[in-house]
């Protein structure tokens, strides 16, 4: 099956919540070998003006990819994952992730590029912390381009 030309311009709407949580942060914090004591301690986030642990940057790529699934998901899209090869991510963060927050993500496919039998694809994810009723805060974009090979490559 070959890549849908048509996913640019998709959107695929904001799915289910993340719960930041302490140690979740921790966890990432160990195992992406992030130091910083604000990532650990709540007294040492709160020294730097943060009302919780703060997640490092990369954090935002666990949102990011449950967006992607939906995409990865869609039986329109011919995305065969055994294929794909991640080819690059970027963050801009509007604000740091902290414990606490509330996070969803509202995926849009911002470009399909075919690629001898394959194709590149680029999204971007826009995670937003919600708040009451329905607010909703920026909190990170994340941009990330993916190969998907064609047969015999």
């Amino acid at each position: 099956m070959t890549i849908n030309p048509d996913l640019q311009g998709r959107s695929y709407p904001a799915a289910e919540v993340y719960d930041v949580g302490r140690e979740k942060i921790r966890e990432f914090a160990r195992a992406v070998k992030a130091t910083h004591p604000a990532h650990f301690d709540v007294d040492a986030a709160k020294a730097l003006g943060h009302s919780d642990l703060v997640a490092p940057p990369t954090f935002a790529i666990i949102i990011a990819q449950r967006a992607d699934a939906q995409l990865i998901e869609d039986p329109e899209a011919g995305i065969d994952f055994s294929r794909v090869v991640h080819a690059d991510q970027r963050f801009t963060h509007h604000r740091p992730i902290l414990a606490g927050d509330r996070l969803v993500a509202e995926l849009h496919v911002d470009g399909v590029r075919a690629m001898g039998g394959g194709a590149m694809i680029t999204t971007r994810s826009e995670i937003f912390a919600l708040g009451d009723g329905d607010a909703r805060e920026a909190v990170t974009t994340t941009t990330s381009s993916i190969l998907v090979r064609g047969e015999g490559q």
